[in-house]
């Protein structure tokens, strides 16, 4: 496997690198690079052969997507680069409230057609295209009628001013239904979602990599090392001063659990049978689930963004993907259990039976 080992992501025609640049890190302060680091950092992960570039209208208020624009626009790669950006959350700023959300003003973000245009156009206008390659929802807002975004989305593929949409954070029956009306309607429906996806986050296992795959749509991972967690260099002992991996956020709980901490001395023993770093096999594994087409890394170096690339070389032995399945394998759940082989035997008289695919 390389950057170049490309693949259609999802039922579509855009073949896209195991790999996908994340430029959440372009622009954005202390703990992401300045436009001379991100430069670099796109460099690198072009000449090292990928061509999926993901940025979003609120990273760094909109200076990640003006500096891959520029950067993309000085190496006259529009046509090769596969560029997605996101609308979804609210792109206002009150004056008098710093970078707090504005509470005034709705319809700078949802998923609500008013705000789809919008935030297209002036995504559209900081990266200097008259297109975009694959228009993510960032996030569902949990009131827009998925017809609604179907209807606009497609339009919009229709009017070419993106070429694909796809979905980003929602439950698995809203990516399911979207899919199914545009299936019936014969309207552009979405290719992929984008989901948090490691070692320490397998919950999506259960609904939305089935609902995906009969739903033709690529599986592609976020966050695939656990928010840094399973680069390994955080202490058992000592967790302080870790931002949100101690703390609550939006997607779900501290990572710093017991049970984290036994996937995370797994991990590291596979690495040491490797000669790796945990990080590349944290990201082997997660690029080699069912499913999974393109995988999200950032980098805030170079040394990270040569680290996360030589992930895509490396080849786990049967016994060393087993160990790391067993010790981060979930309950199973009432989803989960429904297609047990108990519950097959059950069905079909004693027999194992297994599916089509």
């Amino acid at each position: 496997m390389s950057l170049t080992n490309y693949r259609a992501l999802g039922r579509s025609g855009l073949v896209v690198s195991p790999l996908c640049l994340g430029t959440m890190t372009f622009g954005a302060g202390d703990w992401g690079a300045d436009e001379a680091g991100s430069r670099a950092i796109f460099d690198a992960y072009r000449d090292a052969g990928g061509n999926f570039v993901d940025t979003a209208d609120i990273y760094a208020g909109g200076l990640s997507e003006e500096f891959v624009g520029k950067f993309i626009k000085d190496t006259g790669s529009r046509d090769e680069i596969v560029l997605a950006t996101k609308f979804g959350f609210n792109g206002s700023r009150n004056p008098l409230a710093g970078n707090q959300p504005q509470t005034g003003n709705a319809h700078a973000g949802g998923a609500g057609a008013k705000n789809i245009h919008r935030a297209l156009e002036a995504s559209l206008r900081r990266v200097g295209t008259d297109y975009i390659d694959l228009y993510w929802m960032h996030i569902w807002d949990g009131v827009t009628p998925v017809e609604e975004i179907v209807q606009t989305l497609g339009d919009l593929v229709r009017a070419g001013k993106i070429r694909h949409y796809a979905f980003s954070d929602m439950p698995a029956w809203l990516a399911m239904k979207a899919a199914t009306i545009a299936t019936e309607r014969r309207v552009p429906g979405p290719i992929a979602m984008q989901v948090e996806y490691s070692l320490v986050a397998r919950d999506v296992e259960a609904e939305h990599v089935p609902a995906a795959r009969e739903g033709g749509m690529g599986i592609m991972p976020w966050s695939p090392l656990g928010g840094g967690f399973l680069t390994g260099k955080y202490k058992r002992e000592d967790t302080s001063g870790t931002g949100r991996l101690s703390g609550a956020n939006p997607f779900g709980d501290s990572k710093f659990s017991d049970r984290n901490w036994e996937i995370l001395d797994v991990l590291k023993e596979v690495a040491a049978e490797q000669g790796l770093l945990p990080a590349q096999i944290a990201l082997a594994w997660v690029m080699a689930q069912r499913g999974v087409v393109s995988t999200l890394i950032g980098a805030r170096s170079l040394s990270q963004l040569t680290g996360n690339v030589a992930a895509t070389e490396v080849k786990l032995t049967g016994d060393q993907a087993n160990r790391l399945d067993q010790i981060s394998a979930l309950a199973g759940g009432f989803s989960a259990n429904l297609t047990s082989p108990m519950i097959r035997r059950m069905v079909y008289g004693g027999h194992d039976v297994k599916g089509w695919g």
